[in-house]
């Protein structure tokens, strides 16, 4: 019964707001949605603590959902140590959120629908982590897609909100279609969309071809990167990254839980839970490393020239994603989950950090209308100092940190352990921890510190947040500062085994956790020298010579504008996918449907008999003179017809030829 109440909820508190919201008022739809997920989340560490405790997994069956020929799905929970922890992640920040949302969101007069596709975004989530088989997995995972698309779109009256809800909506398309066919591919080698029936089967397909494309091809390998194009898009990785930064055109609590806790987390927790079949794919997971790596690298080069305060935040998680990707590729999947983790708090905590700012400098996103903000709210830039030093990986090494530090520089060490060519992986996720720092602390010291740069009535009434907002925060930061401790022995150390269990596969040829504690010691202090050397330059350019930035930006102009365009993928894609689509739709429209179906149908012979018909009824004059007349004529050419012609005898003829 608890595992129900988890899921169902928050879709229970969504159905009450959305359908009942205007008779309820909008405080009442506050406190039953936040409080709905508030106890969902408790439940949550109830069954974290458990599991913890040695808990078996448990399968809970909830309805027969579809049977068609061979396919026979049932709706189950499946709970084990994976699952577990998705729960905490996505209801603790979820519950947060909300709560957070009452200060954030007062002024709106839509919050009712407001937090009703919260808890809707929430319960997709959390339909995808308990997921038993693909179609369920694929439920959740398209749930999400659209509780995305309704919050990115909320404030529907600005043209940029629907054009960001669109993009996001669309591009997850794309990689979706990879998703289905990686599913219907699953059902069609292995007849079964159960989870345990597949994983159970999956070894013996391993080095198996299949024909795919006209061509033979190893069949594990096919299915994995075709489910593997599917959390690209949902996680927004390189080539199908470009929905995540437009999202921030939806409100800052939307933000906070789409990057720390639901959707872009999604693609990371599908190949961990499926591991037992990327494990006998290493071309797959090839591609899943160097995937990651590139994203990491990519999006760090962004962030570093960003100036909205919300993208800066969200070009991070694109880059903390890709280190999760490279973890799950080098095959250290509890290391990937223990980033993800840990990642929630102190993304959360930045997100809604930057929400605070927001709200105090009257809804401005630009850093550079900011600047001396610390003595205006203090709390608020402790608070976001925590999820700084947790973000940067601040720690000293062999000891202790903030979260960030244990789970990233976990990963960092994977990758070198992972042994990729030229140990790629290793030093591209060394060079994006440099750049992290480096824009991280660039948005610390151009909000908080050094002179304002804001108007003056701005920054005169710029002031803190109320407490329903400053709690999450506090809460968030606690989380920040020790999840990694805390659970790093659970997650990646000696209790690995016990807390694990059969939550994670690592296959025969999978060593990466043994190699993990074979590194060389410079190795471990790599991280933390990229850190702090990012730390020296960002406050070398933003507190001890603020003359720097431009200066560097005008003798470097090309490199600026290549990276503050983001690579220019935007208009990459619309020159290569959107103007050729938007051609052929004109084309389609005015040539196909316009001249030819049109010009045939309505503008042409439906016209024409139109014309004639319009002609023909202005006969009917209704005057019984007019008749007679006609009448007369018709006679006059009956025996005119008789008298020169023998119309008896023609009849007769054509008679007898019958």
């Amino acid at each position: 019964m608890i595992y129900k109440a988890i899921v169902f909820l928050p879709i229970l508190g969504a159905l009450i707001a959305g359908l009942l919201g205007r008779a309820l008022g909008a405080r009442a739809c506050e406190i039953i949605t936040t409080a709905f997920v508030g106890i969902a989340c408790a439940l949550s560490w109830v069954v974290l603590w458990q599991v913890g405790l040695g808990a078996e997994t448990a399968r809970v069956p909830v309805l027969r959902w579809v049977a068609s020929g061979e396919l026979d799905v049932s709706w189950a929970l499946r709970v084990d140590t994976l699952t577990a922890v998705m729960l905490v992640v996505v209801n603790s920040v979820s519950f947060l959120v909300h709560l957070y949302s009452i200060g954030y969101m007062h002024e709106d007069d839509s919050r009712q629908r407001f937090f009703a596709y919260l808890s809707l975004f929430t319960f997709a989530m959390l339909t995808l982590v308990t997921s038993d088989n693909f179609l369920q997995l694929f439920f959740g995972w398209e749930g999400v897609g659209l509780a995305s698309y309704l919050l990115i779109g909320f404030w529907y009256l600005k043209p940029e909100a629907n054009a960001a809800a669109i993009k996001a909506f669309v591009v997850n398309r794309v990689g979706d279609f990879g998703f289905a066919l990686g599913i219907f591919g699953t059902f069609a080698i292995f007849g079964t969309i159960s989870f345990d029936a597949v994983f159970k089967a999956a070894p013996a397909m391993a080095g198996k071809p299949m024909l795919f494309l006209g061509q033979e091809w190893d069949t594990m390998t096919v299915l994995c990167l075709l489910l593997f194009m599917g959390a690209m898009g949902k996680s927004a990785q390189f080539l199908l990254h470009t929905w995540l930064p437009d999202a921030m055109e939806g409100p800052t609590p939307v933000s906070a839980l789409i990057h720390a806790a639901t959707m872009v987390t999604a693609g990371v927790f599908m190949v961990a839970r499926l591991s037992p079949m990327f494990e006998q794919a290493p071309l797959a997971l090839q591609v899943v490393t160097l995937v990651g790596a590139v994203t990491a690298f990519f999006a760090a080069t962004v962030g570093l020239v960003q100036n909205d305060i919300k993208r800066v935040v969200a070009y991070s998680t694109c880059s903390q994603l890709g280190y999760m990707f490279v973890a799950c590729g080098v095959g250290a999947y509890a290391a990937g989950i223990f980033h993800l983790f840990t990642h929630a708090f102190f993304k959360a905590l930045l997100f809604l950090g930057s929400g605070s700012v927001i709200h105090a400098m009257h809804h401005e996103q630009d850093m550079r209308k900011m600047g001396g903000l610390a003595p205006k709210l203090r709390f608020t830039w402790v608070m976001m100092l925590v999820g700084t030093l947790s973000l940067t990986g601040f720690g000293i090494p062999h000891l202790a940190g903030f979260a960030g530090f244990h789970s990233k520089d976990a990963i960092i060490e994977a990758a070198y352990a992972g042994h990729t060519p030229s140990n790629y992986a290793f030093w591209l996720l060394v060079i994006a921890a440099f750049m992290t720092a480096f824009y991280s602390w660039r948005l610390m010291f151009m909000t908080f510190h050094g002179h304002t740069r804001a108007d003056h009535h701005t920054y005169e009434h710029a002031h803190e947040s109320p407490w329903v907002m400053l709690l999450p925060l506090l809460l968030l930061a606690v989380g920040a500062v020790a999840a990694g401790f805390l659970f790093q022995h659970f997650f990646i150390g000696e209790g690995f085994k016990e807390f694990w269990r059969a939550s994670l596969f690592e296959g025969p040829q999978n060593h990466v956790r043994h190699a993990m504690h074979e590194l060389p010691g410079w190795v471990a202090w790599a991280p933390f020298t990229a850190m702090a050397a990012g730390f020296a330059l960002s406050y070398l350019y933003y507190i001890a010579a603020p003359r720097l930035p431009a200066a560097t930006a005008k003798a470097f102009k090309p490199l600026y504008l290549f990276l503050l365009n983001k690579w220019y993928f935007d208009e990459l894609y619309d020159w290569l996918f959107v103007r050729p689509a938007l051609w052929l739709g004109r084309l389609l429209w005015k040539g196909g449907d316009g001249k030819i179906i049109d010009g045939l149908g309505p503008d042409g012979v439906a016209s024409r008999v139109l014309w004639a018909t319009g002609r023909v009824v202005k006969l009917q004059t209704g005057y019984i003179y007019h008749y007679a007349f006609a009448m007369l004529i018709g006679v006059a050419l009956i025996i005119t017809s008789f008298m020169f012609y023998d119309v008896p005898g023609l009849l007769n003829s054509i008679g007898g030829g019958r």
